[in-house]
């Protein structure tokens, strides 16, 4: 009797942790649920964004790379905005505010801008910590691809026109 109940438990306990795996796996793309704040005091959340392909960019102004960039994320946003794309760029926690204002002032960029000044929006897309990273996500919320390091942008155009068309 004590044999078939500890077989019984065990089988329990597997059978649980199959569960929490396979939740784990399935949520694991999925955009985090968060809401941003952009330096303007403007609230965005992802949840809005829900019927939208999403460019989530992490950078800084001291990365060659990202600024580099920036005008190319500048031209794909007024390309693609109208057909359903948001770009969102968030400034790294070690980035001055103040620098990562005057970026953006000076560059008018389109798209909202956040500082994320306490390392929320790095940990919840998974301690992001090289700049550019970019995450980009389809009109369900679903993480289409992560980029560490500059985009391809005639990759991400033909990405885009997929995704941007797909009736879904």
């Amino acid at each position: 009797m004590n044999n078939l109940l500890n077989k019984s438990l065990f089988a329990a306990v597997i059978l649980a942790l199959l569960v929490s795996l396979a939740i784990l796996i399935h949520n694991r793309n999925n955009a985090p649920d968060l809401t941003f704040t952009t330096i303007e005091g403007k609230k965005i959340s992802m949840a809005d964004l829900k019927g939208k392909v999403v460019i989530v960019n992490f950078w800084a102004t001291d990365c060659l790379a990202c600024v580099t960039e920036m005008p190319a994320l500048v031209n794909t946003y007024q390309q693609y905005q109208k057909k359903g794309l948001e770009i969102i760029a968030v400034a790294m926690p070690y980035d001055p505010p103040a620098q990562v204002l005057n970026y953006v002032t000076q560059k008018k960029l389109p798209f909202p801008v956040m500082h994320d000044g306490l390392a929320e929006i790095t940990q919840k897309f998974g301690n992001v910590d090289l700049t550019p990273t970019t995450f980009i996500f389809d009109k369900q919320g679903k993480q289409l691809q992560r980029t560490i390091g500059a985009l391809d942008f005639v990759k991400l155009n033909q990405l885009l026109s997929v995704e941007l068309t797909a009736k879904n």
